[in-house]
């Protein structure tokens, strides 16, 4: 584990912004001028998705993905100029937030500036020729980080733009770059900012045992803490989408969430979220509005960073192509839903949410999801009726536990989410279809 991350990670909230989709330009400016309203929404972190050249040769689609990346040291040209970048980073720092960018060090495109100077830092497949380890992406070749040289190629671009005011990264596939490249990248970067974050795009558990089955390596999510603050919550992502889709039952999800607790670290930090630019968008998959306000409850509420895509406060259900141009449709942005997310967001700073001791509990009664923090003598009870059921919930646990939940006095508790006020009488309340949370002390 990287010994020096912070538990007040668990307490930010990260927005994705996808340039190109973002504004009516595709640009940079597009972005600086909607940061007072992304700010709004209680947004520590703007993550940039990728913002260098693209490669032209075997690009994907009329633009060519922005994971195809030609030069790591320079910006796209469609999305502004590197001036207009230094900008938009003073700007979303004037506004008191960090910036994040995209890394992609596996691999680059086939014309990136890396294959004329330095053939000797790409993959090579049985015949010689230039290509991919473990799958057929036709628009992009791999690197080798056998060669001492390219390590030192790459901790240098993290340096230049750690310089420039980049607060931190995102690293994309970051499991299929050794471990210890990232670990002296870390070092390096910590040199210039102590304070810089890295975020790694870690994988699906059968995408692992895919690539060590065609004998390649690639890390855990066990491994990758080693040199990265945050990693994605994929180990627990499938299941999330199974369940939507009626595959396995609740309890099965959740029980995979509480083997986070002790299979990593204590200092661990997870991406929380409901969709990205790899997964559907989650109003594509939950069309009642009462049971996505309780997922995204419950995804702030569980411990780790809580991430934002661009778009999803306003509900958008297309996922925008990677390889053309297609605006995020805002005319789902509603006032109240913003709220709802800022409210969300200021609750997520509270100490509890990183210090507190975390516990997922099992309840008699399907489809309700019971969460506890406990710092010194506080609770925080939250309780997410995802599946809108009606009548009344026993807080009681089911399993043997060395954290039960606590015994709660009868009478009237605030429900910090509504500010209404919830009855409970010998241990049992009245479930609604909004999330509840109250306090216990």
């Amino acid at each position: 584990m990287a010994i020096d991350t912070q538990k007040t990670l668990r307490n930010k909230v990260i927005y994705e912004v996808y340039v190109r989709s973002h504004g009516p330009h595709g640009n940079f400016d597009d972005v600086m001028h909607d940061l007072e309203r992304i700010k709004g929404l209680g947004v520590d972190v703007v993550w940039l998705m990728p913002i260098h050249p693209i490669g032209k040769k075997n690009k994907k689609g009329p633009l060519g993905c922005p994971y195809s990346i030609s030069d790591y040291r320079k910006v796209n040209d469609e999305y502004g100029s590197l001036e207009d970048f230094i900008r938009l980073i003073e700007k979303i720092h004037d506004l008191d937030m960090l910036i994040m960018m995209d890394v992609v060090y596996n691999h680059t495109a086939h014309d990136s500036v890396y294959l004329d100077q330095y053939p000797e830092y790409y993959y090579r497949k049985a015949d010689g020729e230039l290509g991919n380890k473990i799958a057929d992406w036709s628009d992009i070749i791999d690197l080798d980080y056998q060669h001492k040289s390219l390590w030192e190629e790459q901790i240098k671009a993290l340096e230049y733009w750690t310089e420039l005011g980049v607060d931190g990264f995102r690293c994309d596939v970051a499991p299929l770059v050794p471990m210890a490249f990232w670990v002296e990248a870390r070092k390096r970067i910590k040199q210039v900012n102590p304070e810089s974050i890295l975020l790694a795009e870690t994988v699906h558990p059968h995408f692992i045992e895919h690539v060590r089955s065609q004998g390649f390596p690639i890390a855990s999510d066990s491994e990758t803490y080693e040199a990265f603050d945050i990693c994605y919550d994929y180990d627990t992502h499938g299941e999330f989408l199974k369940y939507l889709s009626g595959d396995i039952d609740l309890e099965s999800l959740l029980e995979k969430k509480r083997m986070q607790e002790y299979i990593y670290p204590d200092n661990y930090v997870k991406l929380r979220f409901l969709e990205n630019h790899d997964q559907p968008r989650i109003a594509s998959l939950i069309k009642d509005d009462q049971q996505l306000k309780m997922w995204t409850a419950f995804m702030f509420f569980e411990k780790g960073t809580t991430l934002l895509y661009g778009g999803q406060e306003a509900k958008e259900d297309l996922s925008q192509s990677l390889f053309d141009r297609e605006l995020i449709n805002w005319q789902g942005l509603d006032h109240e839903f913003s709220q709802f997310l800022s409210r969300l967001a200021t609750f997520k700073k509270e100490s509890i949410f990183a210090y507190g001791h975390y516990k997922i509990h099992t309840m008699t009664k399907k489809d309700i999801i019971v969460v506890t923090y406990v710092e010194q003598n506080e609770w925080a009870i939250g309780i997410f009726n995802v599946g809108l059921k009606t009548g009344q919930l026993k807080l009681v646990s089911q399993e043997e536990s060395h954290m039960p939940l606590p015994v709660i006095e009868d009478g009237s508790y605030v429900n910090y989410y509504t500010m209404e006020d919830i009855a409970v009488e010998n241990q049992v309340i009245q479930l609604i279809n909004e999330p509840i949370w109250i306090k216990v002390m």
